[in-house]
């Protein structure tokens, strides 16, 4: 696991401050052919002595509703079509989750999208079932140098890049400030403590299927595989005396009548009637809460938490959000350099205004409009205190979402309760040994 302090370093040069086709797999990359090479976005055609028609192709796009919704994607289809007169695209958009996109892609690989996006931690399993293109060329060093280290780290295998990263993708904490203070929100203790009206929720938990869950026993010094995430051999420690007080704590939290729990309400709604206090989101949802508070809308680093009589900082997953080349795709040379276009600076920015998603892009993330915005701010200092790397190994991905998300939801149906919880943590801990 990287250090947090080196975490805060790179992204805090990320705020202050197309491409070749190259074989998927792990072999060492080369560069591929000037001649197979894609031309880059401010290139003209070869001057010929006759008119070439220009190729027709086909290009299927999987994105995130929030950027389909927007019209931003439809834009930037457009806008890389007029900048490439040498290629007549049919263009193929379909709303596909990045947090769904592996188990998606993995079904079906040909009739996956050419160009998709996904969060980084599927890029490991994405790699081994030949999902995913190996990038070289300009792609690969237009990640390299436009990108902190820490965020070209989200997208390689071996020190090869698989990937443009187009965000940071972590979370961090709304309020509602008519109902909290500043102070209030820095530890759940203090967000419960408020005094509110009968028919308002205090706080509201998500697990998101464990990805939010991790973050209180991460918080409380646990580990998965050890520091490194990678020693299989350290296994999980979910189970032990820490683990439990964090597994209680969280019993009586959802079971407080003061917690609204995800699954069951709508956070927007919740939020525009100034009904719920505080909830852990990421930066694509910013706008929808910013137009249900207007100014009420409060940021915050996620808060601390006291389970055993020590005050804990909660530590969220950190990765990036990504746009990757599928190893199959019929128009390689075209796919790659519109997943290099919608990765570059432009489309960063353009992204930036119109769905509040923090560039990774050093340049942009320098402009002043990035610097003087709320969210960039509250990701950085995030970065600073209240964020682990998340894991990206195949043993992990494997074992840890198919089973985490159970502790959140057996709490709220009653299944698991300060009963049994020492024997479905230690369950839970068996289910994450690599034989």
């Amino acid at each position: 696991m990287k250090k947090v302090t080196k975490l805060l370093a790179l992204l805090m040069a990320t705020v202050l401050v197309m491409s070749s086709f190259a074989a998927c797999g792990k072999k060492e990359a080369t560069e591929t052919p000037a001649a197979t090479e894609a031309p880059k976005a401010t290139e003209a055609p070869a001057a010929t002595t006759a008119p070439v028609a220009p190729e027709n192709v086909t290009l299927k796009v999987w994105a995130p509703e929030n950027q389909i919704q927007t019209g931003t994607m439809d834009a930037m289809c457009k806008s890389f079509q007029a900048l490439h007169p040498e290629w007549n695209i049919t263009f193929t958009v379909e709303a596909q989750g990045e947090d769904t996109a592996k188990d998606e892609i993995l079904k079906d690989v040909t009739a996956a999208g050419d160009v998709y996006f996904f969060a980084n931690d599927q890029l490991t399993a994405l790699v081994d079932a030949g999902a995913i293109a190996r990038l070289g060329g300009s792609t690969e060093e237009m990640v390299k140098s436009t990108m902190a280290e820490a965020v070209v780290a989200t997208v390689s295998v071996d020190d090869a890049i698989y990937a443009i990263p187009f965000t940071h993708n972590t979370f961090f904490m709304y309020y509602d400030k008519s109902l909290l203070t500043e102070e209030d929100v820095k530890s759940v203790e203090s967000i419960m403590a408020k005094k509110t009206a009968d028919n308002v929720y205090n706080f509201c938990f998500d697990s998101a299927g464990g990805w939010k869950l991790g973050s209180w026993y991460y918080g409380a010094g646990l580990t998965i595989y050890g520091d490194s995430q990678k020693d299989f051999a350290a296994g999980c420690n979910w189970n032990n005396p820490t683990g439990l007080a964090v597994t209680n704590y969280l019993i009586d939290l959802i079971n407080n009548p003061k917690t609204a729990y995800s699954d069951d309400v709508s956070l927007s709604e919740l939020a525009a009637d100034h009904r719920i206090g505080a909830w852990f989101d990421g930066s694509w949802n910013y706008q929808l809460y910013k137009d249900a508070l207007k100014d009420d809308l409060g940021l915050a680093v996620i808060p601390t938490f006291n389970p055993d009589g020590k005050d804990y900082q909660l530590k969220g997953f950190y990765g990036s959000k990504a746009i990757g080349v599928n190893a199959q795709a019929k128009f390689p040379q075209v796919a790659v350099a519109f997943a290099a276009y919608l990765g570059g600076e432009e489309m960063q920015k353009q992204r930036f205004v119109e769905t509040a998603q923090v560039p990774t892009n050093l340049t942009v993330g320098a402009s002043p409009e990035v610097q003087a915005d709320p969210v960039a701010a509250v990701i950085v200092k995030e970065a600073e205190v209240a964020s682990v790397m998340q894991p990206t190994a195949a043993e992990f991905g494997a074992r840890y979402w198919a089973n985490a998300g159970a502790i959140a939801t057996e709490i709220k149906s009653g299944d698991l309760n300060k009963d049994n919880a020492q024997t479905k943590l230690d369950t839970f801990v068996s289910t994450m040994v690599v034989e």
